[in-house]
Protein backbone atom coordinates (compact mmCIF):
# COMPACT_ATOMS: atom_id res chain seq x y z
CA UNK A 1 0.00 0.00 0.00
CA UNK A 2 2.57 1.89 1.01
CA UNK A 3 5.70 2.22 -1.01
CA UNK A 4 8.92 4.13 -0.67
CA UNK A 5 9.06 7.94 -0.42
CA UNK A 6 10.59 9.83 -3.58
CA UNK A 7 11.37 12.75 -4.12
CA UNK A 8 8.05 14.42 -4.99
CA UNK A 9 6.17 12.67 -1.21
CA UNK A 10 9.56 14.18 0.26
CA UNK A 11 9.20 17.54 -1.19
CA UNK A 12 5.70 17.66 -0.48
CA UNK A 13 6.07 16.71 2.93
CA UNK A 14 8.16 19.38 3.01
CA UNK A 15 5.75 21.88 1.41
CA UNK A 16 3.20 21.28 4.33
CA UNK A 17 5.52 21.79 7.05
CA UNK A 18 6.22 24.92 6.04
CA UNK A 19 2.99 26.60 5.42
CA UNK A 20 1.49 25.11 8.59
CA UNK A 21 4.59 26.62 10.70
CA UNK A 22 5.86 29.13 9.14
CA UNK A 23 9.42 29.59 7.51
CA UNK A 24 10.55 32.00 10.57
CA UNK A 25 9.15 29.40 13.17
CA UNK A 26 11.01 26.17 11.53
CA UNK A 27 14.77 27.35 12.48
CA UNK A 28 13.44 28.26 16.37
CA UNK A 29 11.98 24.68 16.10
CA UNK A 30 14.87 23.03 14.73
CA UNK A 31 17.36 24.66 17.23
CA UNK A 32 15.18 23.78 20.07
CA UNK A 33 15.14 20.00 18.82
CA UNK A 34 18.51 19.68 18.86
CA UNK A 35 19.19 21.54 22.53
CA UNK A 36 16.27 18.61 23.47
CA UNK A 37 18.57 15.76 21.89
CA UNK A 38 22.14 17.35 23.49
CA UNK A 39 20.09 17.42 26.77
CA UNK A 40 18.55 13.78 26.72
CA UNK A 41 22.17 12.36 25.37
CA UNK A 42 24.07 14.22 28.69
CA UNK A 43 20.99 13.30 30.61
CA UNK A 44 21.48 8.99 29.88
CA UNK A 45 25.32 9.50 29.62
CA UNK A 46 25.58 10.48 32.98
CA UNK A 47 22.78 7.57 34.36
CA UNK A 48 25.35 5.66 32.67
CA UNK A 49 28.55 6.73 34.18
CA UNK A 50 26.59 6.47 37.29
CA UNK A 51 25.78 3.06 37.03
CA UNK A 52 28.99 2.04 36.73
CA UNK A 53 30.34 4.03 39.43
CA UNK A 54 27.32 2.22 41.93
CA UNK A 55 29.18 -0.96 41.72
CA UNK A 56 31.02 -0.13 45.08
CA UNK A 57 28.97 -1.64 48.07
CA UNK A 58 25.89 0.14 49.02
CA UNK A 59 26.65 1.08 53.22
CA UNK A 60 26.69 3.70 55.72
CA UNK A 61 30.09 6.02 54.73
CA UNK A 62 32.74 6.23 57.10
CA UNK A 63 32.17 10.20 57.75
CA UNK A 64 29.63 12.59 58.10
CA UNK A 65 30.93 14.57 54.75
CA UNK A 66 29.04 15.18 52.07
CA UNK A 67 29.95 14.79 48.54
CA UNK A 68 30.66 17.49 46.27
CA UNK A 69 27.34 18.56 44.39
CA UNK A 70 27.41 17.36 40.26
CA UNK A 71 26.08 19.51 37.50
CA UNK A 72 25.19 18.09 33.95
CA UNK A 73 25.38 20.38 31.38
CA UNK A 74 23.91 20.15 27.81
CA UNK A 75 26.48 20.75 25.64
CA UNK A 76 30.18 22.25 26.92
CA UNK A 77 29.90 25.85 27.02
CA UNK A 78 26.09 25.66 27.69
CA UNK A 79 25.64 27.17 30.92
CA UNK A 80 21.73 28.50 30.31
CA UNK A 81 20.45 24.64 30.59
CA UNK A 82 23.26 22.99 32.89
CA UNK A 83 21.78 22.99 36.43
CA UNK A 84 22.61 21.08 39.78
CA UNK A 85 22.18 17.45 40.39
CA UNK A 86 20.25 16.52 43.97
CA UNK A 87 21.61 12.89 44.85
CA UNK A 88 18.63 11.08 46.43
CA UNK A 89 19.66 10.38 50.20
CA UNK A 90 18.69 7.21 51.63
CA UNK A 91 16.57 8.05 55.15
CA UNK A 92 15.98 4.71 55.73
CA UNK A 93 16.97 2.87 58.80
CA UNK A 94 18.35 -0.28 58.61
Amino acid sequence: MFGRLGAPEIILILVVIILLFGAKKLPDMARSLGKSARILKSEAKAMKDDGKSSTTPAGPPDNDEQPAQRTIQAAPGDVTSSRPVNEPKDTTKR
